[in-house]
This record gives structure tokens, C-alpha cells and sequence, in this order.
């Protein structure tokens, strides 16, 4: 992973050899963002050679400039897409530029970033930006691949700082498990199944502060399990419930996250079209957020006591594959009938929320790849969040807009849940087509336990859309797994924290 450190300085011992700096869009082309590192002619020659080749400061554009007055260094100038010079309400615009920094800086030994940074925001933003944007997945490449950049010094004035410190160390943190849980997001089903997710789980949080249980089918089985044993059933590698405790001295709350782990689905016996399973693999992006954000609360040291479930089944067609009409039981008793099988993400899931339910937490969070439906209502790059109180729904958004994740509230309609009703079981797994996001929140809701008469707070995050990246890289997201969610997650943990 490429290294990152602050300096009040530019280093000189060695002297780098890229300087990164950021523009924005004024009177129809591109300035360059003033720092104090840049000095007055350096920043008159940036601006008359960004006007020279016609650059305008766009999100994502990368100028390379040469002969800069005072320093030898090459210039790599990136659009930030803002049309003054940030602020901290713009931080995310500063993020994805320091990403795409990040991204064109690959095959560089050592860079230094001159971003605004007079505020831990802007400093956050630059850290995290190009901590995520220097991110690769090289593991089956049979050739080197252009390696990431290899070393970033932000310079800021306040370097030696206490508080930039603290930006950078949870920059890092949370950097470290987006990488993880990018990684797993992009292994290939044929390596990542349940049982080696399950063992990959174990191998990463050794010597943590997190501890990890692995149920078997036989223990599924006891538990009454009937989601993941009906989704499994069908694989010749049998499902796995993953349990992640993180328990610190003193909690101020406790929080119990569910992530969907569906390692491949190829849509069951209601089999998917061959390009509909393209990114299947990706359907255990859920699980890999939950599981990462896990281990940056726990790296992070917050005082929020935290029990994630990793829901891990394959959807395949063998000979004994789950059957539409089928009926499974519950862990908290309830019965369902099957109808589709390529709906299968939120019968594992409600596995985990009625198993999650018994421990009681303050409030409940589950993500999954659950819907398409929520990519037609709000594209490739936005989550659709439902809960069962506004107040958790706001919590989640709020903290979706502190890190710079795109979500969206969706409405729980619940004149949508008698299509979910059935003649023979207790529900059917899926309803009528129209609002299909809402029936499958309604679906997982039928699961979220009680405590003391009131049902536990409780919010769906469906990140179908932005949890893989099927385009071109943008910003600080790469192409493949993006680790969408993670940061979400820690930051509602840190709100609870305060």
C-alpha cells in the first residue's frame, strides 16, 4: 500500500519528483488553487500555461507542466470541478481530485500534494482521497503492473500538529480496510467462497481487537438458519454465518451490522442471462463493507461496541438447488415461501437480522447488493436507504454526506407489503414489481427483532449500484469493488461515539 505522511515543507532530502497541485474553473478556464508552497510566479506560470492549452479545471482533468519557477520538479495539476477555491463544504470535490491524483501518479516513486489544507476537512479529504485513489488489484496479473505511487507527503502548515496527526492515523485506518474490502469484492468466486471468505475473515483480524466465529451448515442447521441453508443448497461449497464482535471497555452504544455475502450468483434454479452474472461476484459486497468497517471501528478505537454477522452462501443450480414454491423456516420462526431464486440476498439476510435481533443492539444496520430496482430509481452511484424510524434514516444520510458517499432516502410504503402475503406460509420472499426496493426492505423488516414492545431501530442500505464499478476509474473509485459503504458505516459509529 503506498505510504503517506505530512510535512510543513516541500522534502527535499530526497527531493521529490512530482508536485501535485489543484485547479479550479474560473472565468471559463482553469487557476490554480493558491498555496503557500507555490510561490507568485510559480502560480502566474501555472495559470498562463492552463490557459495556454485550453485546461478548465474540470473534475478528473490532469495537466502535466514543466519548467515551473522555482522548483524542478514536475507540476501534475488536477481539476477539483469547483468554481472557487475550496472550502470545507467542498471537501468531497477535494477528495475525488486527490484520488485522481492518486490514480495518474502510478509508476511514481514520490509525490507531494499542495492542496489546501487549512482546516482538518480539507485536510481529511486530501489524505483519504489519495490514500483511496492510489489503490491496485494486481493479483492475477502474470506481467508487473504499473505499481501505485509508492510514497505522498501532504504539506500543510500544521503537519506537526495534534490534530493533523489524528486526520492521518484514521485516514489510514479506514484506507487500510476500504483496501480489504475492495480486495475481496474483486477475488474471483472460483477463490472466494464461503468457507475461504469465513478463513480470510479469521486470517485478517488476528491479533485485533476483533474476535470472529464461523457457524457451519451443521451449526445453521441448529439455528434454524433456513435462508442460508436454502441458498446453499444448491452449491457444492456449503454457507457460512460469520460473526465479528467488537467489544471495548465502556460503550456508549452497540451497534449490529448485517452484510449480504452472496459469493456468486448465478441466479439458482430462475437462472440469470450469461451477461447478468458478469459481476456476480460482487454480490458479497454487503459483507466485505460490514466486515471492513468492523475492523476500522475497531482500528479506530471508538467507543461503540459493534456485532457483525457476514451472511455467506453461493447461489448455484445443483441437484438439490433451493426450488421456487419451496417454504424454509426462520431463526425467528417465521416461514417463507420461496418464489424466485434469483432473489435470494435477502433470505440470507434475514438470517442474520433475526439472529442480529437477539443480542439486542441499540440499532441495526444491513448492506446488501439486495436490488436492481434501487439502480433504476437512482442510478450506478447512489445508495437507496430505508429504515422504520426517519431518525435512523437521517443519521445514516448525514453520515453519508460527512464522508462523501452518495445515498438517497427511500420511503418504507408499507401499502406495498400485502403482495408480500402468501396462502401457505407466513410471506413470500418477493412482492408485486412496482417500488421492488421497498418490498425487499419490507421483506428484511419482517425479520427486525423487538425490544421492549418497539421494534429495533433499524436501516437497509441497498448498494447494488455503487459497490462495483463496471466503467472507467473516477475520482478516488477504481474500476471493479469500491469498497462503497465502509466509511458510512464508521462515521455513523463515530456520531454515536460523541
Amino acid at each position: 500500500m503506498t505510504s503517506i505522511s505530512l510535512s510543513d515543507r516541500i522534502p527535499t532530502r530526497p527531493a521529490v519528483a512530482t508536485l501535485v497541485a489543484l485547479s479550479y474553473q474560473q472565468d471559463k478556464a482553469a487557476g490554480v488553487v493558491p498555496v503557500e508552497w507555490l510561490s507568485p510566479e510559480a502560480l502566474s506560470y501555472l495559470d498562463a500555461h492552463l490557459t495556454a492549452v485550453g485546461a478548465s479545471g474540470a473534475a478528473d482533468e490532469i495537466i502535466k507542466v514543466t519548467g515551473v519557477p522555482g522548483t524542478q520538479a514536475l507540476v501534475l495539476v488536477v481539476g477539483s470541478g469547483l468554481s472557487a477555491v475550496p472550502g470545507d463544504d467542498d471537501a468531497e470535490s477535494v477528495r475525488r481530485a486527490a484520488g485522481s491524483a492518486a490514480r495518474a501518479l502510478a509508476g511514481t516513486s514520490h509525490a507531494a500534494l499542495l492542496f489546501p489544507s487549512a482546516t482538518p476537512a480539507l485536510l481529511a479529504a486530501t489524505t483519504e482521497g489519495a490514500l483511496f485513489g492510489a489503490y491496485s488489484f494486481t493479483t492475477y496479473k502474470s506481467k508487473d503492473a504499473k505499481a501505485p505511487v509508492g510514497r505522498l507527503t501532504v504539506v500543510t502548515a500544521d503537519a506537526k500538529g495534534a490534530a493533523a496527526r489524528k486526520v492521518l492515523a484514521r485516514a489510514i485506518a479506514v484506507a487500510d480496510q476500504v483496501s480489504w474490502a475492495r480486495d475481496l469484492v474483486n477475488t474471483p468466486p472460483l477463490d472466494l467462497y464461503p468457507a475461504s471468505f469465513a478463513a480470510e475473515a479469521r486470517k485478517h483480524f488476528t491479533g485485533s481487537k476483533v474476535a470472529v466465529r464461523v457457524a457451519d451448515e451443521k451449526s445453521l442447521e441448529r439455528q434454524q438458519c433456513g435462508g442460508l441453508i436454502g441458498v446453499g443448497r444448491g452449491s457444492a461449497r456449503p454457507p457460512r454465518l460469520v460473526t465479528l464482535t467488537y467489544k471495548p471497555a465502556r460503550a456508549k452504544a452497540h451497534i449490529a451490522l448485517i452484510g449480504k455475502g452472496i459469493t456468486f450468483d448465478s441466479g439458482g434454479l430462475c437462472l440469470k442471462p450469461a451477461d447478468g452474472m458478469l459481476t456476480m461476484k460482487s454480490d458479497m459486497a454487503g459483507a466485505a463493507a460490514v466486515a471492513a468497517a468492523t475492523g476500522a471501528i475497531a482500528a479506530l478505537g471508538l467507543p461503540i461496541a459493534v456485532t457483525t454477522y457476514l451472511c455467506l452462501a453461493e447461489n448455484m443450480t445443483g441437484a438439490d438447488a433451493q426450488r421456487p414454491s419451496d417454504v424454509v423456516t426462520m431463526p425467528n420462526g417465521k416461514t417463507v415461501e420461496i418464489i424466485n431464486t434469483d432473489a435470494e440476498g435477502r433470505l440470507v439476510m434475514a438470517d442474520g437480522l433475526a439472529i442480529g435481533s437477539s443480542v439486542k443492539p441499540d440499532l441495526m444496520l444491513d448492506v446488501a447488493t439486495l436490488t436492481g430496482a434501487a439502480m433504476v430509481a437512482l442510478g450506478g452511484r447512489t445508495t437507496a436507504v430505508i429504515g422504520n424510524t426517519d431518525q435512523i434514516v437521517d443519521q445514516v444520510i448525514g453520515a453519508a454526506k460527512a464522508t462523501g458517499e452518495d445515498m438517497w432516502p427511500m420511503p418504507l410504503l408499507q401499502e406495498l407489503r400485502p403482495s408480500l402475503d402468501s396462502q401457505i406460509a407466513d410471506v413470500k420472499h418477493t412482492g408485486e414489481r412496482w417500488g421492488g426496493a421497498i418490498t425487499a426492505a419490507l421483506f428484511l423488516q419482517e425479520f427486525v427483532g423487538e425490544v421492549g414492545g418497539t421494534q429495533i431501530p433499524w436501516a437497509h442500505l441497498d448498494i447494488a449500484g455503487p459497490s462495483f464499478n463496471d466503467k472507467a476509474p473516477y475520482g478516488y473509485t477504481p474500476a471493479g469493488g469500491t469498497g462503497h459503504g465502509v466509511r458510512t458505516v464508521v462515521a455513523l459509529a463515530e456520531s454515536l461515539a460523541d
